[in-house]
């Protein structure tokens, strides 16, 4: 379908319209600092803007209280990764014990490349141990390319300690609320 634009006239080509508009917002901003003393600028390193709930920032790995890594090197953030920025290498058949208890293998390497990753979250969404969180942060920087690939120690050290939030309870509490329907079947 094309569409038929009306040509601009003089007034319009000239483009005085959309200057005097950039004046006009110049102009109230510059009242707003001097008179009003209501700044619009923000001081960025020292002032940070407030992420709204929801955001999703750069994904990390958490450890759990004890200080234990709580990847068991599933592999399945990697497997679903659309841009193919995780990379875990796991433990192999003589690779080293799990530093936990519940775990039977942790990965030998983990690595996210910052630059490749979209920030979607479906890593966090299809980690069974709650290992990796998406963290509000925005402001990743590095001189260097390799710099922007994170290995396990970058990431347990960003990531912290898990923040104590179960995503699969509220799964469990809804398939628990559900009614239970008596299977009805013909014995014949």
């Amino acid at each position: 379908m094309v569409v038929d634009r009306k040509p601009l006239n003089w007034w319009e080509r000239s483009y005085l319209p959309a200057i005097a508009g950039g004046f006009r917002v110049t102009w109230r901003h510059f009242a707003n600092t001097v008179f009003r003393r209501k700044s619009v600028t923000m001081q960025y390193p020292e002032e940070k803007w407030v992420m709204p709930e929801g955001y999703r920032g750069a994904p990390y790995l958490v450890s759990d209280v004890d200080g234990h890594t709580k990847c068991v090197s599933c592999q399945l953030c990697e497997f679903i990764c659309p841009p193919k920025a995780i990379l875990i290498t796991p433990p192999g058949p003589a690779g080293m014990a799990a530093d936990r208890p519940n775990a039977e293998k942790m990965p030998r390497e983990f690595e996210i490349n910052m630059l490749r990753c979209i920030f979607c979250g479906l890593c966090q969404e299809v980690c069974p141990e709650e290992a990796i969180f998406l963290q509000k942060d925005y402001s990743l920087t590095g001189l260097a390319r390799g710099e922007m690939i994170y290995n396990k120690e970058k990431l347990l050290k960003l990531g912290g300690v898990d923040t104590g939030i179960q995503k699969w309870k509220q799964k469990l509490d809804e398939a628990r609320e559900q009614e239970v329907f008596p299977v009805q079947g013909s014995a014949s």
